[in-house]
């Protein structure tokens, strides 16, 4: 059985996608049905662009692996491993998802905090007097 594999991260949230070849779209993420663990209908469509965009909808069955983070950060590593996965699958399908920004990594992390403050940039209230 030929299986195409990507691996995406965003934040602290790390996914492993493979795709199969099917007849019908049909997505299992940690075991459970993609709708029970994405119940945002906008989360689920922005996780599927890579596969609106490139036209191959209906031709993969998908399983996921996605540990750490949020949902957003957990769908945009999602998003990022699918895109990874279908230029495994085709390598032409770069051309359209590197302009649409698919398959560039977001760098954005949090922010570390700082000794004698209270957040990462937050300082105590000045007082004059």
């Amino acid at each position: 059985m030929v299986q195409y594999h990507g691996t995406g991260r965003r934040k602290t949230s790390t996914a492993s996608v493979w795709l199969r070849p099917s007849n019908q779209l049909q997505v299992e993420v940690n075991g459970k049905s993609f709708e029970t663990y994405f119940p945002i209908a906008i989360v689920r469509d922005e996780i599927l662009k890579p596969l609106k965009l490139t036209n191959l909808m209906n031709n993969f069955a998908i399983k996921a692996r996605i540990r750490g983070g949020g949902t957003t950060g957990q769908a945009e590593a999602m998003r990022l491993a699918i895109a990874r996965a279908l230029v495994s699958y085709d390598a032409s399908l770069k051309e359209i998802l590197r302009p649409a920004g698919l398959l560039t990594r977001d760098p954005r992390m949090v922010e570390r905090k700082k000794y004698g403050r209270k957040k990462a940039r937050k300082r105590f209230q000045f007082s004059k007097r």
